[in-house]
């Protein structure tokens, strides 16, 4: 007499099994997804924002280049302020490999709407005086009006940094604003510069007027340089000795575009902060999936006694719980996925940004999601597993 063997149960049959528990009670299955889906979505969300957010940093950098230079004084040996020398903007030009150079000096004047309001109230706005290449070298563009030349250079005119616009209340040239003591007429309105935020936030008059009307002394206060990207590191060892040759250690230089590739580097700290509340509400979530599937193995002790009074081994109820707890889980997996891919395209439209969704992210959100339904599932599984048919059929 053959010994008989119990038939195996295929994948499909394994999935058929699973789909049927979770069928029965959709409510509930519903609510333990739900938990699943917020977790992932908001892990998928943060990883694609913040992915955007660096690709937009990046192609940033790319339009606005990463050879330019700024110059300024640094201090002296004595802790006093250093003062960059007159004609440190020409030796600066003389450099073989730099193609522009430019030159701001910081005023002892504030710019207010009119006469009226108090000097005190300045809105955070700086008056400079520029030379004429400044926007040349910072590749900049004028939003309204006209750039400075040498015939507004010489006049009380000025034009406001876009914040600066936006403070005041002007948006259009042709008005006038109150700076020192004398009324000066806006003839341009920049654009942001991501490399220079310094001249968002000024009013800008020529060097000649910024002498002849406001006491500029003619020491430049910041020094702008491009070279070609191949020279970069070379113009800026020489950068220093060439702007003050007696002081070269009271010169400092720096590279705008270092801050936003520090500024792309530091938002993945608010990524792992961000992950890590996602990670929290995928545990959550997993705790649900746990319940819900220990509550199925409570409430179905008659199914599980009749199966095993049929035939059904042991390991075929736990894979068939198992089953249940992974497809559950997939379930959330999926749906959380598609809502962070969603709200990463949403928000980075809103902003402009380029929508970025690393496939790594909605893969690992995949494996993230069967992981915590093997680990949620193990014990009901396991629970179901041990019931015997008596015991079961007698308790439901």
């Amino acid at each position: 007499m053959s010994r008989l063997s119990p038939a195996r149960m295929s994948p499909r049959d394994v999935l058929r099994v699973g789909a049927a528990g979770l069928r029965s009670r959709p409510t509930r299955v519903f609510l333990s997804a739900l938990g699943i889906a917020i977790g992932i979505a908001t892990m998928v969300a943060v990883i694609g924002i913040s992915s955007s957010s660096r690709e937009e940093l990046l192609r940033q950098l790319d339009r606005l280049g990463t050879n330019l230079l700024t110059v300024e004084p640094g201090r002296t040996l004595f802790g006093g302020d250093a003062k960059l020398p007159i004609t440190s903007t020409e030796m600066v030009r003389r450099i073989a490999p730099v193609t522009s150079a430019a030159a701001t000096g910081e005023l002892d004047a504030t710019v207010r709407r009119t006469d009226r309001v108090a000097k005190a109230i300045t809105s955070g706005i700086t008056v400079r005086a520029a030379d004429g290449e400044l926007l040349t070298t910072l590749e900049g563009r004028v939003r309204t009006g006209k750039w400075l030349n040498a015939a507004t250079g010489r006049y009380p005119a000025v034009v406001l940094g876009s914040v600066s616009a936006q403070r005041l209340g002007i948006s259009a040239v042709g008005g006038q604003v109150w700076i020192g003591d004398r009324w000066f007429t806006v003839v341009g309105v920049l654009d942001t510069l991501p490399l220079a935020p310094e001249i968002d936030r000024s009013a800008l008059v020529g060097f000649d007027a910024a002498e002849r009307y406001l006491g500029f002394d003619g020491h430049p206060t910041m020094i702008y340089e491009r070279s070609s990207d191949s020279a970069v590191n070379d113009v800026l060892a020489v950068l220093p000795r060439t702007v003050s040759p007696e002081n070269p250690d009271e010169v400092d230089v720096s590279r705008p575009s270092d801050a936003l590739t520090a500024k792309a580097a530091a938002s993945g700290a608010f990524t792992n902060l961000m992950l890590g509340l996602g990670a929290v509400a995928l545990l959550v979530g997993g705790v649900g999936v746990a319940n819900t599937m220990v509550i199925s193995v409570l409430e179905r002790r008659k199914e599980i006694g009749l199966r095993r009074s049929l035939g059904a081994t042991r390991g075929q109820v736990r894979v068939q719980f198992l089953a249940e707890s992974l497809l559950l889980s997939a379930l959330g997996g999926v749906a959380g996925a598609v809502l962070g891919g969603l709200a990463t395209v949403a928000y980075a439209v809103s902003r402009g940004w380029p929508a970025v969704v690393p496939p790594w992210a909605i893969g690992g959100a995949i494996c993230a999601t069967l992981l915590i339904g093997a680990v949620a599932g193990l014990y009901p599984a396991m629970r179901a597993a041990r019931l015997s048919p008596t015991e079961a059929l007698a308790t439901a």
